[in-house]
């Protein structure tokens, strides 16, 4: 027993030294600008598989080139590693990468980036980027390639600076959770809250209302470049968001391979949701989207009869209550069916415990946006989805025109004459009149599906 231990030591001594070996002669052989850790790294952020190869524990191998170089594939990345800048361009967006030193200054929004060539990049940094009316309110970002002479730093930070503009549709939920709040999360969840936002266009109101969703995706101080006149130095920086269709999170073009489930969790967790199934509440709570202006529901007095005659317990949500985010999310947690006409409201879909339903009353022609904007994205979050569309007799449309006129008998040709006269008539121009005896049919809908659901379902 006295030999065993000393010839063991020696072995395992032996064994070591041996790997040791095995590792200088690969590195003499086959020289890389990887070392055999970071070509282990290198092959991992180029896999393309499923979600759970792409989610991976990374802690010990975290660093900015890692995080930056998983927001871009296929011929970006190739250009980020040789050029260590690259920029992928949508009909949606412009998302800039840089994945070396950087200086940010402020004043006139240029971004300066160290490179063998001389380039000049224009970026508006939100992401609808083919509708004209929002770019107008979006400053552009003027990125500067190149063996320049840049402004000397004022402050040196040392995570990545994520830029992108808070104006655009905003005052819209709908549109700051489409194209600001989601594609924030997309760009930056994986990031691990290790980065620094630098808001363009930047607005106190709007910065207030999603404190909590911004604190919680970023560790660091908001930049307000407006404000600050300063030259803020950085190791990286991303310019622009990604963005995936209306209220969507493809996971397979995601950094992490997030879903919507883990955005909603995001959500729950920022906001402090209590519930996240609706069979956790007990009496059916219906929530009720009263809008004041157009779409807004003639008869909500009957209707809210009628549905407290089914059992539902009814609250009303006016826009007023809306701005509050933190506390109205809460509120829309603790109700097991949302209805409302459509529009920016149903956003708040979003808040919703799983298994609850949606019912969005469909006004004339708007079937596609109804279906595309709130529809298929409530099936995304787990949420039961029903449409009431109206008929013709539903809409005040009829007390302006009579039945056989083109605005009921052929929409399209409304439609065909382009997004404005389309708004004036269908999205601005009515309001709602609803049959009670046809709407009662779905409310009634909505209630058996309520009590079908379970976590298991």
């Amino acid at each position: 027993m006295e030999i065993k231990e000393p010839r063991r030591l020696v072995n395992c001594a032996a064994l070591a030294i041996f790997l040791v070996l095995i590792v200088l002669i690969y590195a003499s052989f086959f020289p890389s600008k990887y070392t055999p850790f970071q070509s282990w790294k290198h092959q991992l952020s180029n896999s393309r598989g499923n979600l759970s190869s792409e989610r991976f524990n990374v802690d010990a191998v975290d660093s900015q080139e890692f995080m930056l170089r998983r927001l871009v594939r296929g011929d970006d990345r190739v250009q980020l590693d040789s050029k260590w800048f690259s920029c992928h361009t949508d009909v949606h967006s412009d998302l800039c990468v840089a994945n070396k030193p950087v200086r940010v200054a402020n004043k006139g929004l240029t971004v300066y980036v160290p490179s063998d060539q001389q380039v000049k990049r224009i970026v508006q940094p939100y992401a609808r980027q083919e509708d004209e009316t929002a770019m107008k309110l979006v400053t552009p970002v003027q990125i500067m390639l190149g063996k320049t002479d840049p402004p000397a730093c004022n402050f040196t930070h040392n995570v990545t600076a994520v830029i992108f503009s808070s104006k655009g549709f905003t005052g819209n939920v709908f549109h700051e959770f489409n194209e600001i709040i989601i594609p924030l999360f997309i760009t930056c969840r994986h990031f691990r809250s290790r980065l620094q936002f630098v808001i363009t266009d930047f607005q106190p109101w709007w910065v207030q209302k999603y404190n909590k969703v911004l604190s919680h995706l970023s560790g660091y101080e908001f930049i307000n470049p407006e404000a600050d006149g300063n030259v803020h130095c950085f190791p990286g920086a991303v310019i622009g968001l990604k963005y995936h269709e209306n209220l969507a999170l493809n996971a397979t073009d995601i950094p992490g391979g997030y879903s919507m489930f883990d955005f909603r969790q995001f959500l729950r967790e920022t906001y402090n949701l209590r519930n996240k199934h609706a069979s956790e509440i007990q009496k059916p709570v219906l929530m009720l989207i009263s809008r004041s202006e157009s779409r807004s529901f003639l008869n909500e007095d009957e209707m809210v009869a009628m549905m407290e005659e089914l059992g539902f317990q009814v609250m009303r949500a006016e826009a007023g209550r809306m701005s509050n985010l933190d506390k109205f999310a809460e509120v829309v947690n603790s109700c097991s069916v949302m209805v409302g006409a459509h529009g920016a409201g149903l956003t708040n879909e979003l808040f919703l415990p799983t298994g609850a339903v949606m019912v969005q009353v469909v006004p004339l022609a708007n079937e596609w946006v109804a279906t595309n904007y709130f529809g298929e994205p409530a099936k995304e979050m787990g949420v039961l989805y029903l449409e009431y569309k109206i008929e013709p007799e539903e809409s005040s449309l009829i007390d302006t025109y009579p039945i056989d006129h083109p605005v009921f008998t052929d929409p399209q040709s409304i439609i065909s004459k382009g997004y404005y006269a389309f708004r004036s008539v269908y999205v601005d121009g009515q309001d709602l009149k609803i049959n009670l005896q046809r709407f009662r049919k779905t409310l009634i809908e909505a209630m058996q599906l309520l009590g079908s659901s379970t976590p298991f379902n």
